[in-house]
């Protein structure tokens, strides 16, 4: 329930200090550190990078912990704190096909050149309590694998394009710079880098829902995972005042390649069509939402009617991104006095309008009947 407050500024910082005391929890409890949260909690981390728009897995903890694990707060901190960044550039294009890969299956071809990784999953654990977990039990070492990864792990949909069964992926005319939705306001129809970039960062719950959607019957869509690859990519830039790229380090990457249902015509030969998606961290889930609602919204490049949400660039991007969506929500809680009591006034003046026509009709029944 709400009481009533009187104070303004302090109580504003009474309620600072509460949120400190909330965060900190019992102080018999040991303290939980940014290590602890970067290191066991990195599926969480990587969540709040991608909303966040920010890769800085150390910063992503940090927002976890001061948000008490509020992943929509967290990536607010980490978008606030990247406005305050100097820009130097931009990074060369990754390559994910020199991926080194600590993750990568395909739903498309049981013998995939380079074999299938597994990896790190929850795909094949039985969704039981492990309830050694709450006693601290040591993670039991980890096997390893009787012979090294291929070095060549040729993309799917690179094994389909040399047979001529995928749509190309080509740049624009002219290979124009990407548009940057974090300078720029967007216009509509979106372009596809405008609609990749603004999904990559959007809420990774409405997009799944959104992909999931597609697959129900909004979006005649029945797609395979070509191809998920997690690992570690090699980050470049290039200095103007050396003209050649150096090497920033590695991030780590989650690529998904979505294989749709085919496309032709007379002048085209049939051809599977693709889905794409692309996010820091470990975050499969989000990729594959990510592509899934890719394909959906190239439907016009296809003559396809955009019909359904997912279809329709406007929705899907202006409704994805969750740090907006949530100030929009929760804006509500702000004083809204003034435009409650109108309202208020008004209802009351309906009410006691309508009391009176009702009392002069009742006055006007007995001489009716007379």
């Amino acid at each position: 329930m709400y009481v009533a407050v009187k104070g303004g500024e302090a109580a504003i910082l009474a309620t600072h200090d509460l949120v400190a005391e909330a965060r900190r929890g019992d102080p018999a409890v040991p303290e939980i550190s940014v290590a602890q949260i970067r290191e066991q909690q990195a599926l969480a981390c990587a969540r709040v990078m991608n909303e966040g728009s920010l890769y800085d897995i150390d910063l992503a903890a940090l927002a976890l912990k001061q948000s008490q694990g509020d992943v929509i707060e967290a990536a607010f901190l980490m978008r606030a704190y990247r406005t305050t960044l100097p820009r130097f550039g931009s990074s060369e294009p990754v390559d994910t096909a020199t991926m080194a890969i600590r993750r990568r299956v395909s739903a498309t071809y049981k013998d995939l050149p380079g074999g299938q990784v597994l990896g790190p999953t929850y795909d094949y654990t039985h969704r039981l309590f492990d309830f050694a977990l709450m006693d601290g039990a040591p993670a039991a070492e980890p096997r390893t694998a009787p012979v090294a990864l291929d070095a060549t792990m040729p993309r799917v949909p690179d094994i389909l394009g040399a047979e001529g069964l995928m749509e190309p992926e080509m740049p624009p005319e002219g290979d124009p710079r990407p548009f940057d939705l974090t300078r720029d306001p967007v216009s509509f129809p979106a372009g596809r880098d405008v609609r990749l970039q603004s999904m990559a960062r959007g809420d990774e719950g409405f997009l799944l829902g959104l992909g999931y959607s597609v697959q129900r019957g909004y979006g005649h869509s029945h797609p395979f995972v070509g191809e998920i690859r997690v690992g570690e990519v090699s980050v470049e830039f290039v200095p103007e005042e050396l003209g050649f790229a150096v090497d920033l380090g590695d991030v780590t990457l989650t690529e998904c390649q979505m294989v749709n249902q085919f496309q032709g015509s007379k002048d085209v030969p049939p051809q599977f069509t693709r889905g794409y998606g692309l996010v820091f961290g470990h975050a499969e889930r989000k990729a594959m939402s990510m592509s899934l609602v890719d394909r959906a919204l190239k439907c016009r490049e296809f003559g396809e009617a955009a019909v359904y949400p997912a279809q329709q660039d406007e929705f899907v991007l202006y409704h994805a991104d969750n740090v907006e969506a949530a100030g929009f929500v929760e804006h509500l809680k702000l004083p809204h006095y003034v435009d409650f009591q109108g309202e208020l006034e008004l209802i009351r003046r309906i009410h006691k309008e309508r009391e009176e026509r009702l009392a002069r009709q009742n006055e006007d029944l007995p001489e009716a009947a007379e």
